[in-house]
């Protein structure tokens, strides 16, 4: 089979026998016995570390997970600086979860979590930080300052635990380049390998929002972001 590898601002081909091998077998195949200088990054083998994320034929999978097909065309995650080949920096997507407070600030040791409320935000632990939604959120085309989808979903991890008593503040934390900015295209949705919606997720911070006070500006032409029109 034939494995295009985009590499920098080239696409070198690689030819190599397959079975029902996953792309990170490949490519480690690839870097033992054709190019040592192939770089891609990888760790667990078992799609939960996220770390060997990358876009075949311009969608996001998770290497260690995919079955690749002759012809196949594989590139590095988008919206991230490249470090080299395939690897790139997360180091600023990481950032967002500072920015948008997604984590617990509450001393919860004396609150009790009933089996209903574990189930509320069950689904978003599950997040391994993959940046595929990053990768594939066109927003950052028009706004690089955006917090993304998956700092949005921790958010919403928090802000709908019981345990958690700063929900307002974690709330203002997400207005500006946050939860207003995002489309709503569904483009992160089917790329999450652990099956989270992100855009659910920000639909549902954006009806909190408004419980605490919070408004869309774009509603009264405070800014956001613009597309254009639509053709037809």
């Amino acid at each position: 089979m034939h494995l295009h590898v985009k590499r920098a601002d080239e696409s070198v081909t690689y030819e190599l026998e397959s079975g029902s091998e996953t792309l990170l077998a490949l490519l480690e195949k690839i870097k033992t016995a054709q190019d040592a200088s192939l770089s891609f990054a990888s760790d667990c083998r078992s799609s939960v570390c996220g770390s060997c994320a990358v876009r075949v034929n311009g969608v996001e999978v998770l290497a260690c997970a995919h079955k690749p097909q002759d012809g196949d065309t594989v590139e590095p995650l988008r919206n991230l600086p490249l470090i080299r080949d395939l690897v790139v920096d997360m180091d600023r997507a990481l950032a967002c979860n500072t920015q948008a407070q997604a984590f617990s600030s509450t001393n919860s040791e004396n609150i009790k979590v009933s089996q209903t409320d574990e189930k509320l935000n069950e689904l978003q632990s599950d997040c391994i930080l993959c940046g595929a939604c990053y990768s594939a959120c066109p927003v950052y085309a028009v706004n690089e300052n955006f917090i993304g989808p998956f700092a949005l979903t921790r958010s919403w991890r928090y802000v709908s635990d019981v345990r958690e008593q700063d929900v307002a503040d974690k709330i203002n934390a997400i207005q500006k380049d946050g939860i207003w900015d995002c489309t709503l295209c569904n483009e992160c949705v089917p790329v999450c390998p652990q099956g989270i919606a992100p855009k659910q997720d920000i639909v549902m911070l954006r009806s909190k929002s408004g419980v605490l006070g919070h408004m869309d500006p774009n509603m009264f032409g405070g800014g956001g972001l613009d597309f254009g029109a639509p053709s037809f």
